[in-house]
C-alpha cells in the first residue's frame, strides 16, 4: 500500500499522494446552481482527510442544454463562478488540489430549467429509467438531434466554464467524456447515428471530444491542468462495452493521447478487471499503454491493498475513490494509521443523493460523519 502515499510529479499533474476523490453527483447546490457553504465543508473534509486531489461533481457548463439535474452546481456565469471560490479555498487550506469536472448531460438530462427538451447526437431514446435519487422519474425522453449551431454553443459552454474555473482558483478542469453523458453519447455506437463529420467510425464519433479538448485548452492556456474522464459503462447502460474490443480501445486512447491533455481518468465498475470480459488488460491499463498520459483509475478500489496493487502493477498512476470516500472522508489517514474501514452505507444516497440526506443518515448513527476528518 505504500505506493498510494508517494508523491506524483507528472507534468502539470503534481500531487502529494496517489489518492483522489472521484466526481460524485450530490445535487446540493442552490436552485440557480450556486455552490453552498455546506458544499464547501463537504469538499474541505476530503482534503483534511488526506486526499491529495479532489475532483468535483459534474458541473454544468451553459444555460442551454447542459444541465442534467435539479440543484446541480454550474459554472455558466460569474455568480456561479464566485460561489465556488470558498470551496476552492477550503480545499487549498488543507494542502490539497481541486479540479472542476465540466459536464454536459445531453440526452440524459432529467432536470434543466433553461431550455425545453433534450439534445443528443441522434433521436434515440436513452436506455433505462431516470434516476430517482437525483429527482428523476420514468423513462428518458427522445432527444432532438443536436444541430451544428447547438454543437458550437456546447463547445463555447465548455470553454467558458473552464475559463471561469481558472478564475475561481481551481487547479484544473476535467472534461466529462464518460458515463453516458453528451460526449460519451457521441462516441457510442447505436446512440450516435449521425452521417455528418460527427458520426460514422471511431474517428468521427470522437470528433466532438477532440474539439472540446482543443476549445478548453485554448480558453485556459498552456499552463493549466486539463484532464478527460472516459468509460465504457454508462449510468443508464451499466454493462456497455466497445464493440471493437482492445483494437478500438487502442484507437480511442491513442487519439486522446495526441490531444493537449494532462491525464486520462478511466472508470469501470471494478477497475482491475479485464476491460472486455476475457483475460486481458483493464481499461486503465489500456489507457496507460496507448494514451501515453498519466492515468487515474476509478472503480471499487476502496480496498487499500487492491488500490495499491493497481499502482504497483503499473496499470494506473492515481486511484480515485467514490464509495470509500463517502464512507470515510479521512480514508487516507485511516489507512495510514491502520484503522478499520467501514462498509459503504447505501442510505447515504437514498432516497435523494444530496448532502442533507447524508447528514440525516449519519445523525441516525449509521455511518461516520464526513466532517470528522476536518475537526
Amino acid at each position: 500500500m505504500s505506493a498510494l502515499f508517494t508523491s506524483l510529479n507528472a507534468g502539470r499533474l503534481q500531487l502529494k499522494n496517489r489518492l483522489a476523490v472521484a466526481p460524485m453527483t450530490r445535487v446540493s447546490a442552490t436552485a440557480d446552481g450556486h455552490a453552498t457553504t455546506r458544499m464547501a465543508g463537504y469538499y474541505a473534509a476530503f482534503a483534511a482527510g488526506g486526499f491529495g486531489l479532489v475532483i468535483t461533481e459534474g458541473i454544468y457548463t451553459d444555460k442551454a442544454f447542459s444541465q442534467g439535474y435539479l440543484f446541480q452546481p454550474g459554472l455558466s456565469d460569474e455568480a456561479q463562478r464566485d460561489a465556488w471560490k470558498p470551496v476552492v479555498d477550503g480545499v487549498h487550506a488543507q494542502g490539497s488540489r481541486i479540479v472542476a469536472q465540466l459536464m454536459h448531460a445531453g440526452a440524459l438530462s432529467q432536470g434543466n430549467p433553461h431550455r425545453d427538451g433534450t439534445r443528443g447526437p441522434s433521436a434515440v431514446r436513452p436506455k433505462g429509467q431516470q434516476m430517482v435519487f437525483y429527482r428523476g422519474a420514468g423513462g428518458y425522453p427522445v432527444p432532438q438531434p443536436i444541430s451544428l449551431d447547438e454543437i458550437q454553443e456546447a463547445l463555447q459552454g465548455f470553454a467558458q466554464a473552464a475559463m471561469r474555473a481558472r478564475e475561481a482558483g481551481f487547479d484544473g478542469v476535467e472534461i466529462h467524456g464518460a458515463n453516458g453523458y453528451l460526449l460519451d453519447q457521441f462516441l457510442t455506437e447505436g446512440v450516435n447515428l449521425r452521417d455528418d463529420r460527427y458520426g460514422g467510425g471511431v474517428d468521427g464519433r470522437l470528433r466532438l471530444v477532440t474539439e472540446v479538448v482543443h476549445a478548453v485548452r485554448a480558453a485556459v492556456g498552456a499552463d493549466f491542468l486539463v484532464g478527460l474522464r472516459i468509460s465504457q459503462g454508462k449510468v443508464n447502460d451499466f454493462t456497455h462495452k466497445w464493440s471493437g474490443g482492445e483494437q478500438e480501445a487502442a484507437t480511442v486512447f491513442s487519439t486522446l493521447g495526441k490531444l493537449p491533455l494532462d491525464y486520462l481518468h478511466t472508470t469501470e465498475f471494478e477497475a482491475w478487471q479485464p476491460a472486455f470480459g476475457v483475460p486481458g488488460p483493464s481499461l486503465a491499463a489500456l489507457a496507460r499503454r496507448h494514451g501515453g498520459l498519466p492515468v487515474l483509475a476509478n472503480g471499487s478500489l476502496h480496498d487499500p491493498s487492491r488500490a495499491g496493487g493497481l499502482l504497483e502493477q503499473g496499470a494506473a498512476d492515481v486511484v480515485t475513490l467514490g464509495r470509500g470516500a463517502l464512507t470515510h472522508a479521512d480514508w487516507p489517514l485511516r489507512v495510514q494509521a491502520g484503522e478499520r474501514l467501514a462498509e459503504f452505507e447505501r442510505g447515504l444516497l437514498a432516497p435523494i443523493a444530496d448532502l442533507d440526506n447524508a447528514d440525516r443518515h449519519r445523525a441516525r448513527g449509521a455511518a461516520p460523519a464526513a466532517e470528522d476528518a476536518a475537526a
